[in-house]
């Protein structure tokens, strides 16, 4: 680190992966893609539409994609992290252990 840099600085931390809800659906996707909508929404404890709200955020900002099938007579929806999601989680991680090193 440069002695022009702000270890505390957050202002580079990726918002839109920030958000309580949105930063467990990327967590689980890094482990799980991809994953059922049903799935997912028990994993993050979440309600179908405030899923569905945060999800539309996550795949305008290019990270994670749905994709909608049929299984037998019955809709499926399935949520897959993008490379484009993964490079943005790992960069969010290693934005938060830099963080954490400098209140150490």
């Amino acid at each position: 680190m440069s002695e022009h840099t702000n270890p505390f600085d957050h202002a580079q931390i990726d918002d839109v992966i920030h958000g309580r809800l949105r930063l467990g659906i990327m967590a689980y996707l890094s482990t799980v893609s991809p994953a059922i909508f049903g799935e997912l929404k028990e994993k993050v404890g979440a309600t179908d539409g405030n899923l569905s709200t945060h999800l539309r955020k996550l795949e305008d900002a290019g990270y994670v994609r749905q994709e909608k099938r049929f299984v037998g007579r019955r809709p499926q929806t399935r949520v897959f992290l993008t490379e484009d999601g993964r490079k943005a989680w790992l960069i969010w991680i290693d934005q938060m252990q830099g963080l954490m090193r400098a209140a150490e």
